[in-house]
């Protein structure tokens, strides 16, 4: 007998034949979602085709430990020799990734001459009946490429292709893991179908709804209701893009989800998928669903949330279903980050691409759209549209500052976009909760003189725009209560940090917080007076939702825009965006709760700056996939990771590093452990701070930092280049 796999737990080898059965119709049902259901089979029964070999056979009878012979060959030969060749750019990445096709290409050439391969598929040709299709793959590709489509561009075909191919691999590639933790873990099966149906939790949200939404009185609860209402009501609309333009405090985590479920059950949609731009907000908005929906119901997916998730098999833990949850998003109601979302949108990575099939059939939500980055907006638009063309995605577009995306992009904008809360400028006006002091915009403030308007009010926010100027500021206050926030702290030490912000807030006693932009957008403070620097006019709008959110003083918040003297700006799109800012206020009389000023800078901010600055677009239309996920990085990878102590869980965080150190657990569960304890530092400071002993190598990529650790200020010692952002 043929096997594919070694033996398991119980004795048992992997048949090669059942193996890529079983692999052919899991990778037919998860296509079938977007109309691809026979390239998956066949991509499925192709791909370990090269395991028929002897020399693969000798290995499965004896590994010890090596890696296997080459296996992917022989099934891309069998695609592209019978006119398939876009199955043959899945199995030769199945395992490494989505190539190029130049690397395509040279490996099917060296293939064509392998006596190992010809041997693999003759006796597949034995072996698996029904091996070669009956069909051409013109036939069995979706309408929308082949190219009979009307208005279909020669460049929309190439890119729909990419994507098609990059949703393709993502059914084979989860297919196979699937099948393979069968045979190992076959207990695992159960434990991934254990989460409750969209219909039942529309119920749960009903129920927890219903006894709530418009009982208080008060202004602000009955717009939110209105907000609530209005969500309901647009939920049977057919498909597609959707915007919800609501101020900040309107409501719009739980009315979006109403809309979400309720629209998802209208038609057909499978799950809904909330991504939000920050770590903090992922938390805070998986706790609230969390708190309605239950645990076993929400996954929340980032990288400081794998490390609560426990190492254990137990199948009624919620952490075993939630750890293989996050493996292919196989989950009702998913809560995660921009980046993990949309860069796994770019990946070519199978770890990466694993969930993509599992968004097609769905509702995305988008929260703070407005945080998307300039430079890759067109290519992040683009895939967008084809979700929603040609995947029976709908998107909806969420912000108190949002851009007008179908307006002001140029040709690739979103197409068809529908507000759900018709005339939102109604909302703006009868929320309005704050005053602007923009007086002071024509002159500049030495830290000094912000320190002392802060000390003007013993419940107080201020946010700039670096970590050297949050830094500069404390020292200038000198408070020894005041608070600091900014990516120089680990991420535990930002919730401790929040939490204490909380807890004096609601206790009603002095609370100073000076912070970066990192509390901007969507975290759930609500402070009397908000100090902002002057920067992007969205960032500014941002931070005044931090300013009498719940709408509880006897008047209204206080936000007071400042120039620092000595402040400093990240480059790039904030820069540009803080200049057409300071152009925009300095022409008085500006109603700062009306969308329409919004849209008219971000106007000016897109028109001012390139939307494709990596030339995203012109790799996915060659279909480069290490390219393109190379070059889309939301974050850019110019720093590198260190772990610090952290005060209050140096224990917890020394046994950590003690074990990664002995190499006898899995790494990346340690290195997910560790995450909440990481601060990322500049990565052309690393051999300085080396021969200052100041970081020490625990393994490649992965430091240890060695300076100071201060309970305020966080990382402490490193230069004011490495202190920007």
């Amino acid at each position: 007998m043929v096997f594919a796999h070694s033996l398991n737990s119980v004795g048992f080898s992997h048949p090669l034949t059942d193996h890529l059965k079983n692999t052919a119709e899991l990778a037919r049902s998860l296509s079938a979602e977007f109309g691809a259901e026979r390239l998956g089979y066949y991509a499925g029964l192709w791909h370990d085709l090269g395991k028929f070999s002897p020399r693969f056979q000798q290995y499965i009878a004896q590994p010890q430990g090596r890696r296997g012979p080459d296996h992917k060959s022989a099934g891309a030969v069998q695609a592209a020799g019978l006119g398939f060749d876009m199955l043959a750019w899945l199995v030769l990445g199945h395992h490494g990734g989505l190539p190029s096709g130049t690397d395509v290409k040279s490996h099917l050439e060296r293939a064509h001459g392998s006596p190992e391969v010809a041997r693999a598929l003759s006796v597949a040709k034995t072996e698996v009946p029904g091996l070669d299709p009956a069909i051409r793959l013109d036939e069995a590709l979706p309408p929308h490429l082949t190219g009979s489509g009307t208005g279909i561009t020669a460049a929309g075909l190439k890119l729909g292709t990419e994507f098609f191919l990059r949703m393709l691999f993502s059914a084979l590639v989860d297919a196979d893991f699937l099948d393979t933790e069968h045979h190992f873990h076959a207990e695992r099966t159960d434990v991934r179908a254990v989460a409750p149906s969209l219909n039942v939790l529309w119920h749960r949200f009903e129920g927890n709804q219903n006894p709530l939404s418009g009982k208080r009185r008060d202004e602000l609860n009955q717009i939110r209701h209105c907000v609530y209402v209005r969500c309901l009501e647009a939920a049977g609309q057919e498909p597609g893009i959707f915007r919800l333009t609501v101020p900040t405090g309107g409501g719009k985590t739980l009315s979006a989800m109403g809309f979400a479920l309720k629209h998802a059950l209208a038609h057909g949609l499978r799950r809904v998928i909330v991504a939000v731009p920050y770590t903090s907000i992922t938390e805070q908005t998986a706790e609230v669903y969390k708190g309605v929906f239950g645990e076993e119901a929400v996954l929340e997916h980032h990288s400081e949330a794998t490390w609560r998730v426990e190492d254990t098999e137990d199948p009624t833990s919620p952490h075993t279903w939630a750890r293989l949850a996050s493996e292919n998003w196989d989950a009702p109601i998913i809560v995660t980050t921009t980046v993990q979302l949309l860069e796994s949108l770019f990946s070519n990575r199978p770890g990466r691409c694993r969930k993509l099939h599992n968004i097609a059939g769905s509702v995305v939500i988008l929260d703070e759209v407005q945080t998307l980055p300039v430079g890759l907006l067109r290519p992040i638009l683009d895939v967008l549209n084809e979700l929603v063309a040609h995947y029976r995605v709908s998107v909806v577009l969420c912000s108190a500052t949002l851009p007008a995306f179908q307006e002001e992009v140029g040709s690739f904008a979103l197409r068809n976009v529908r507000e759900i809360v018709p005339n939102p400028e109604r909302l703006f006006q009868a929320l309005h909760r704050v005053e602007y002091d923009l007086s002071q915009t024509d002159t500049s403030w030495p830290w000094e003189r912000v320190a002392e308007e802060i000390r003007k009010t013993p419940s107080c926010m201020v946010i700039v725009n670096t970590k050297q100027d949050a830094l500069q500021l404390l020292e200038a206050l000198g408070d020894p209560d005041a608070l600091h926030l900014s990516t120089l702290l680990c991420g535990a030490h930002r919730r401790y940090v929040l939490n204490v912000v909380r807890d004096r807030l609601a206790k009603k006693e002095p609370c100073r917080l000076v912070t970066t932009q990192v509390v901007e957008a969507g975290v759930d403070l609500d402070f009397p007076v908000v100090l902002r620097a002057m920067g992007p006019l969205d960032r500014i709008v941002q931070a005044a939702g931090r300013c009498n959110r719940e709408g509880l003083l006897p008047g209204n918040g206080r936000v007071v825009v400042f120039v620092p003297e000595a402040g400093g700006l990240p480059r790039g799109a904030y820069e540009t965006a803080t200049a057409i800012t300071t152009g925009i206020l300095r022409h008085g009389g500006l109603d700062m709760s009306d969308p329409v000023l919004y849209r008219a800078y971000f106007r000016s901010l897109y028109g001012a700056r390139d939307q494709d600055v990596k030339r995203i677009q012109n790799a996915r239309e060659v279909l480069d996939f290490p390219e393109v996920a190379k070059r889309f990085r939301l974050i850019e990878d110019d720093t590198i990771p260190v772990v610090v102590r952290y005060p209050p869980e140096c224990d917890r965080v020394d046994g950590l590093i003690q074990r990664l150190r002995s190499g006898e657990e899995n790494f990346r569960r340690l290195i997910r452990r560790l995450q909440p304890y990481i601060v990322e530092v500049r990565r052309h400071r690393l051999e300085e701070m080396k021969q200052s002993r100041l970081v020490t190598e625990l393994r490649p990529e992965l430091y240890l930092w060695g300076g100071r650790y201060d309970d305020v200020r966080g990382l402490v010692g490193l230069g004011p280049e490495d202190l920007v952002v």
